[in-house]
C-alpha cells in the first residue's frame, strides 16, 4: 500500500502544473503594478476598507489585498447561487466583422465596460458602508484587467475565441481564448529581465495610461480584428469566409503575440492605479464630476 501511495505521489508531482491564467497570474499582476503606482495616501484609505473583508461574507474567497481583489470576481461566481448574476459582467464581446459599437451589448449595464463605470462611483462613494466600497473595489480592478484581454472584447461568432480549438505551439487541447488568457500572457510577464511590476516613469504612465473603459475595450477588439484571429488563422481578411473550427500557433506567433500581451497587462496596471487615486480623491466633488460625466 505504501508502494501504491508513493507511486500515485511521484505521479502527481509529474503532472504540468496549470497554467496561471488572466484569472490568477496576469490579473495578480495587474494588481502588483496598479499597487507600486499608487499614492501612499490611496494605499492607506484601501487598507482601511480591506478591514471590512469580513462583512462580505466570502470565506472561501478571501480579500486581504488588492492582489486579492483583483482575483475575487472569479473566485466568488464559483457561488452561482449567490454570484451568477455577475458572469456577463466579465467581458463585452463585439463581433470583429461589424463596426465597433461601445453601447451593444450591455443591456442593463450588464458588462464590463459599464461594470468599471459602476464600481468605480460606488468606491468614490464616502457615505457607503465600506464593505459595499470594498466589494467595488474588487469588482473594479478585476473588471479593468478583464477589459485589456482582446477577447474578452473581441469576437468572431466563437464566445470570444472560446470555440476555436488551437495549439499553442506544440501543445494541443486549448482554444484560442485559453491561449490569450493564460499561456500567452504568463510568458509575457514573465521575463525577470523586463519586469512589469515596478514603479513607472511618468512619460511611460502617459504611454501607458488614460481613455475610459469603452475606450479601452474598442483597444481590446481592435487588436482581436487586426491580431488575434488574423495571426492565427493566417489571413489577412479574417471576415472573407468563415474561419475553421481549429487551428494552432507556431513560434513565431507566439513571440509576435508576447509584447502586445505584455502592454495590455501594464496598461491595466497604470490605468487601475489611476482609477484608484480619482476614486480615493479628497472632496465630494470627483463623485460630482463623475455623475455629469457619465
Amino acid at each position: 500500500m505504501r508502494a501504491a501511495i508513493a507511486a500515485l505521489l511521484a505521479l502527481i508531482v509529474m503532472l504540468p502544473a496549470p497554467v496561471q491564467a488572466w484569472g490568477f497570474y496576469a490579473h495578480r499582476k495587474t494588481a502588483e503594478i496598479a499597487e507600486a503606482n499608487i499614492s501612499p495616501e490611496a494605499r492607506a484609505k484601501i487598507a482601511r476598507l480591506l478591514r471590512s473583508e469580513q462583512a462580505l461574507g466570502t470565506p472561501e474567497c478571501p480579500l486581504k489585498s488588492i492582489e486579492d481583489a483583483s482575483v475575487w470576481p472569479d473566485c466568488v461566481r464559483r457561488e452561482g447561487w449567490r454570484w451568477g448574476y455577475t458572469a456577463a459582467w466579465h467581458y463585452r464581446t463585439a463581433p470583429i466583422c461589424e463596426a465597433f459599437n461601445p453601447r451593444a451589448n450591455c443591456s442593463g449595464g450588464n458588462c464590463v465596460t459599464a461594470q468599471i463605470t459602476r464600481a468605480h462611483r460606488i468606491l468614490a462613494d464616502e457615505s457607503l458602508p465600506a464593505a459595499i466600497r470594498l466589494e467595488a473595489l474588487a469588482f473594479m480592478v478585476h473588471f479593468a484587467g478583464d477589459v485589456h484581454m482582446p477577447l474578452h472584447s473581441g469576437d468572431n461568432e466563437d464566445r470570444g475565441g472560446n470555440d476555436r480549438e488551437a495549439a499553442y505551439g506544440i501543445k494541443p487541447g486549448l482554444n484560442l481564448h485559453s491561449i490569450w488568457d493564460g499561456a500567452l500572457a504568463e510568458r509575457a510577464i514573465s521575463d525577470p529581465a523586463d519586469p512589469v511590476v515596478r514603479r513607472y516613469a511618468p512619460a511611460e504612465r502617459a504611454d501607458l495610461g488614460g481613455g475610459t473603459p469603452d475606450d479601452w475595450g474598442r483597444e481590446s477588439w481592435e487588436i482581436a480584428r487586426g491580431f488575434v484571429y488574423p495571426t492565427a488563422f493566417d489571413t489577412d481578411n479574417v471576415c472573407a469566409a468563415p474561419l475553421p473550427k481549429e487551428t494552432a500557433l507556431s513560434q513565431e506567433d507566439i513571440v509576435a503575440g508576447v509584447p502586445i500581451a505584455k502592454r495590455r497587462v501594464q496598461q491595466a496596471g497604470i490605468r487601475i492605479a489611476d482609477l484608484l487615486e480619482s476614486a480615493f480623491a479628497p472632496g465630494p466633488l470627483v463623485v460630482e464630476e463623475r455623475q455629469r460625466g457619465d
